[in-house]
């Protein structure tokens, strides 16, 4: 079936790039990454690694909770939770039987800007395999009792987080941070907006969301690029070309200065701050990459680990992040320190980026974090679903196919005149800040408090 297939619609365009997951001090270990485009003209970045007898297939579409209609919330997250809950034929329970069968292993999950799937199979079981994810795509079922039961398990977890907190700290930030925004809106929604989805507004996220036009996708294993064109259009050829995409408006975190508190009879208070950060495109990202290492990214090295737990005892684990969105570039962070202590671990943190951002780093620390930084990168390529993620990712964030060979090369030309002005751009801001538990010495402060 595959051969006559193929017979039909030609052969594939095939571009090759050879990448190195090493850094260029090491012997490298040089992949070759395929651009294969099917066709019908599915385009696919393929690693071909013959040795294992596995496939791991990612794809994403763009568009995720942020194209949730007001007022049902949540859809994306529905939807990603039941496109493996029957499809064309099969409903729930024999979809399932026949991924069990065969060991497949199909998710589904949704982000707010992106509606994803990951399919892992043995190369015998290709065939179903593809067969299966084809029907979930493209004839997916939305039957009531999934749809309910499906429904269900989201409420009870909404319930759950609904105490738990972190997530009421890490939700209180983005509301504030995002009024109005699909960014303030948790991805799973709430009760009510939950409970108003039903089967045809699933459908018509669907009809907005999965089309060929905004489609990337990322495979590794045991597969050829004939093989893999011939099932890119089995899968993907015929969704619409283009969607219905919903305008979504770029947006800057608001409540800086602010000092938000729910109260919790805990024992500990759950902190989240952030700021404004950067795009992925934004050329100053590298700098503020390794400067993030610096102030909090490194697990054992950083600032704020040293300053607020090595030196004071303060928490068992502070952090920092940048988090780049398709439309809103944030710096995040996060302590969980007991409530008489939580006013002092706040203000060990924010005189921490304050100087650092007044200062910058010393040369030592820019060297021990790039060090780090480049010797690491080989750790996100030693699975063959890590590789397929990363290739997904750096399609998503538009880097380029030979960007991973670029990439520690990009890392190493970080100068300490990059880290100390890209410092001083985002560091010397105020944060907005929400906590959850009882902390002493923290109140609700206002803009500029």
């Amino acid at each position: 079936m595959l051969s006559s297939f193929g017979r039909r619609f030609g052969a594939p365009v095939v571009a090759a790039m050879s990448v190195a997951f090493v850094s260029a001090s090491e012997s490298p270990a040089a992949t070759r990454i395929e651009r294969v485009v099917s066709p019908g003209g599915i385009e696919a970045w393929l690693v071909r690694e013959p040795a294992v007898p596995l496939i791991a297939f990612e794809f994403a579409f763009k568009g995720g909770a942020t194209h949730d209609v007001a007022g049902k919330e949540g859809t994306a997250n529905l939807v990603s939770g039941l496109l493996d809950e029957g499809a064309g034929d099969l409903d729930a329970a024999a979809f399932h039987d026949r991924l069990d069968a065969k060991a497949i292993e199909l998710r589904f999950s949704a982000s707010h800007d992106n509606l994803r799937g990951s399919l892992k199979t043995l190369v015998e079981n290709r065939d179903e395999a593809f067969e299966l994810l084809a029907l979930a795509v493209n004839r997916p079922r939305f039957d009531a009792e999934p749809l309910e039961r499906v429904r269900q398990q989201v409420l009870a977890g909404i319930r759950r987080k609904s105490t738990s907190p972190n997530t009421l700290a890490s939700e209180m930030w983005w509301a504030t941070a995002f009024p109005g925004h699909p960014y303030g809106r948790p991805v799973e929604g709430s009760a009510d907006s939950v409970a108003a989805v039903g089967a045809d507004d699933l459908k018509a996220f669907v009809g907005k969301v999965v089309s060929r036009d905004t489609l990337k996708v990322a495979v590794v294993g045991d597969i050829d690029a004939a093989t893999l064109a011939q099932l890119l259009d089995r899968v993907f050829a015929g969704l619409p070309k283009t969607g219905q995409p919903v305008a979504v408006a770029d947006a800057v975190p608001q409540g800086l200065g602010q000092r938000q508190v729910v109260e919790l009879d805990v024992p500990q208070s759950v902190l989240t701050f952030g700021w404004p950060g950067l795009l992925r495109s934004d050329p100053d990202f590298m700098p503020a990459f390794v400067l993030n290492h610096i102030l909090g990214g490194g697990t054992l090295s950083s600032r704020l680990y040293q300053e607020v737990r090595e030196k004071r005892g303060l928490a068992y684990s502070v952090y920092s992040y940048l988090m780049s969105m398709d439309h809103a570039g944030l710096i995040l962070g996060g302590v969980s320190t007991r409530n008489d202590r939580a006013a002092e671990s706040l203000a060990v943190i924010e005189r921490e980026v304050g100087r650092l951002g007044k200062d910058g780093p010393s040369a030592e620390e820019l060297d021990k974090a790039k060090k780090y930084l480049i010797g690491s990168y080989a750790l996100r390529f030693d699975t063959s679903g890590k590789i397929a993620a990363q290739l997904l990712q750096i399609q998503l964030d538009e880097l380029g196919i030979d960007y991973i060979d670029r990439r520690n090369d990009l890392v190493a030309a970080v100068t300490l005149e990059d880290v100390r002005r890209v410092a001083g751009r985002l560091l010397l801001q105020d944060m907005l800040v929400t906590t959850v538990g009882r902390p002493v010495g923290l109140g609700n402060v206002g803009q500029g408090g």
